[in-house]
């Protein structure tokens, strides 16, 4: 799950993954659009390495993913075309539009933006970015933007190793200011980082992410690093996040009218049993996975496990606790406004285009997971956006082409990448258009493969 999140909104997002597991699949009673408070909203995402392709076109040099995807560590696919959306952006906000979209969740590529990461604006960067946030809120979208989405300039990671620097907070902020002066005329709601705490632990820590440094997974195909690089990055996230937000509040928020938030990617873990072991042990797990980001920018600190180790150097629900994730933020953290920006069901592309575009078991995820977030509402939970992931088939980061979350099926076969919506996309479009709708069937017990 992930979390967008500052002092003022919070965003989480929760991704399915492929597995054989037998659940309980609860009894959702008949919910709505009309269900959720007026100015809740609906919409789904991607981000600019997955479907933008053009990497090196019009001005824009590599990013740290270019460069992790041409040494050949996802399957040896690469981002170079992903979904073209750099050309097919206004097909796509058409697309969205007929879905009954109303936001996307996009990221821009500090690269495309500010070739090298400092320096001048490139302007065929900029006209892009414009044009595609022009083209959302001509069609009564909401652009919703992640300043850093993973695909740091490639320039500023061979200059000074990037996020182990503080040198990098001058140049952070520098980018955030340009994004927040050129595009914040439209864009109200802004997210300085992506899943912030996957960067430190795939990037710095197991290696399964650029830049490939591993702490503690030595013997990896990766770069050997330090014990203590996990922990130095996601300080100098926090701090850079702290600035830019800092940044907006001061030079921007009061004509604006904006908020900038900060993604974290959540789980919800329980206890075997009640005992003192377990307990501990999951109290553990969510300091980690959320309180050493979450509890900085609330409490003024980070929690005390955290401290102590760096200084040294119930699951049955199918819908995997999201209504419980939602009012830990309640009780845990004061209620912050949340939004939930990726959710998603995973699934291998293997079939035929019609077996592609049948996602039964991506329906039935969505009507839980909407109907547990529902349920959080009601409950009194600050949950004000739910995200899909993703609206397209991307170039999935840990998958390339194999997996998919899309809404919508792209045809890589097809020179033109053409556009297929699923099921799901379907469902999803009903759902927000015809508005007093949707139901999931009797309580059973089910078997089957995600």
């Amino acid at each position: 799950m992930i979390m967008r999140l500052s002092r003022g909104q919070l965003l989480i997002s929760l991704l399915q993954l492929t597995s054989l597991q037998v659940f309980k699949v609860y009894s959702i009673s008949t919910y709505s659009r009309d269900d959720f408070p007026a100015d809740f909203v609906f919409g789904s995402g991607t981000s600019a390495y997955q479907v933008e392709g053009a990497p090196f076109e019009d001005g824009k040099t590599p990013s740290t993913w270019d460069t992790f995807t041409h040494g050949g560590y996802v399957n040896g696919d690469t981002g170079d075309i992903a979904c073209d959306g750099y050309h097919k952006y206004k097909e796509d906000v058409k697309l969205m539009a007929n879905t009954g979209l109303e936001a996307y969740r996009f990221s821009i590529s500090w690269s495309r933006l500010i070739p090298n990461g400092r320096g001048p604006i490139n302007p065929k960067g900029l006209q892009f970015y414009n044009n595609l946030i022009n083209e959302l809120t001509t069609s009564g979208i909401q652009p919703h933007v992640t300043l850093f989405h993973g695909d740091l300039p490639q320039s500023l990671e061979d200059e000074y190793g990037g996020w182990l620097d503080k040198k990098i907070l001058k140049d952070f902020v520098a980018y955030a200011d340009a994004c927040f002066r050129e595009f914040g005329d439209r864009v109200r709601h802004w997210t300085t980082f992506n899943e912030i705490n996957m960067l430190p632990m795939l990037g710095y820590d197991a290696g399964m992410m650029p830049p490939r440094r591993c702490s503690s997974f030595h013997g990896m195909n990766c770069t050997q690093g330090t014990l203590d690089e996990p922990y130095k990055v996601a300080h100098n996230t926090l701090l850079a996040h702290a600035s830019a937000a800092r940044l907006y509040k001061r030079k921007y928020k009061a004509v604006q009218h904006g908020f900038v938030g900060l993604n974290i990617l959540v789980f919800w873990f329980s206890p075997c049993t009640n005992t003192t072991e377990d307990l501990l042990a999951t109290q553990r797990a969510n300091e980690y996975y959320v309180g050493w980001f979450v509890n900085p920018l609330i409490n003024g600190d980070y929690p005390e496990v955290i401290k102590k180790n760096a200084g040294g150097g119930d699951g049955t629900e199918k819908y995997q606790g999201l209504t419980h994730v939602l009012e830990y933020f309640k009780d845990v953290y004061g209620n912050p406004p949340v939004y939930i920006h990726e959710n998603g069901l995973r699934t291998v592309r293997n079939g035929t285009i019609n077996e592609e575009l049948n996602d039964a078991a991506r329906v039935q995820s969505m009507q839980g997971f909407i109907g547990s977030v529902l349920d959080a509402v009601r409950n009194g939970a600050n949950t004000q956006g739910y995200f899909t992931w993703s609206f397209l088939d991307v170039f999935e980061l840990l998958g390339g082409y194999d997996s998919a979350y899309g809404l919508h099926y792209v045809d890589l076969n097809d020179k033109d990448l053409k556009r297929y919506p699923k099921s799901s996309a379907t469902w999803y479009s009903s759902f927000l258009k015809e508005r007093g709708i949707h139901s999931v069937g009797r309580e059973k017990d089910s078997v089957s493969e995600f």
